[in-house]
């Protein structure tokens, strides 16, 4: 496991400014009485509620992530967010080829290479997801997937400095589904990610990157998921939404 655990809560299109406020007020009087000497914490709202959501965790142990980002500082991008404007904002952590982004937008490994390069660039650390759709894993593709999806995504950084890359590996089968990874499922491609990385980055600096799991993960499971040698924290969606049941997830003893 990484030096620290990561809890990275990914609000996906919920929560505008009304809700924002309404979340931060019951989870940050709480997340203040959690020992975070061993965790980092972060929570991904939608772009509308960055700004207000910086102005309210301003002095928390709350870190600021951003769900995309484009690959360009500037420029006539329509309807894209860049990872300089994103860092005057206070972020941190960007969310990159999130399965959503992949099967219901159409972003493509090629799209995905050049975003993760832009926010690298930007002093921004790429959370960079990878994962395989239930068809796949059935015909025995997960290995091959993920590994093209890693291996493509990070072709535009040839050294990466300790601290400044996380990978999340989401199932998109357990997505929104209920149904999650078992450990041993998550722990056997986190190790399989883990040795990709020692390949394309050398030994030492592959057991500093985080890999976190994401895919339906509860309060209900996160201890069982975290004590996988190789699972360095989890990617929250629907839990996240929920400051409570986000609260028991971070809250787990590691």
């Amino acid at each position: 496991m990484a030096k620290k655990a990561y809890f990275i809560g990914n609000w996906k299109m919920n929560h505008g400014i009304s809700g924002t406020k309404s979340y931060f007020e019951r989870f940050l009087p709480e997340i203040s009485k959690v020992d975070l000497s061993k965790k980092v914490v972060g929570i991904a709202p939608p772009f509308t509620s960055l700004a207000f959501a910086r102005k309210l965790t301003e002095g928390s142990p709350v870190k600021l992530c951003a769900q995309n980002a484009c690959f360009a500082e500037k420029g006539a991008y329509t309807g894209e967010v860049s990872p300089l404007m994103l860092k005057e904002l206070g972020v941190e952590y960007v969310i990159l080829g999130h399965s959503e982004r992949r099967h219901i937008f159409g972003e493509t490994n090629e799209l995905i290479k050049k975003r993760v390069k832009g926010v690298y660039q930007a002093g921004l650390t790429p959370i960079l997801c990878v994962g395989e759709t239930l068809e796949e894993r059935k015909l025995g593709n997960t290995f091959l997937v993920v590994s093209e999806q890693l291996k493509q995504g990070l072709s535009e950084l040839e050294k990466v400095e300790e601290g400044r890359l996380i990978i999340a590996y989401e199932p998109v089968w357990a997505i929104g589904t209920g149904v999650n990874a078992t450990p041993e499922q998550a722990e056997e491609v986190h190790f399989f990610l883990r040795d990709l990385l020692a390949s394309m980055y050398g030994k030492d600096l592959a057991q500093t990157i985080p890999i976190l799991y994401g895919g339906s993960v509860t309060p209900e499971n996160i201890a069982d998921l975290i004590k996988e040698p190789n699972v360095d924290g989890v990617l929250v969606g629907g839990a996240s939404l929920d400051p409570e049941k986000f609260l028991k997830v971070v809250s787990v003893a590691i």
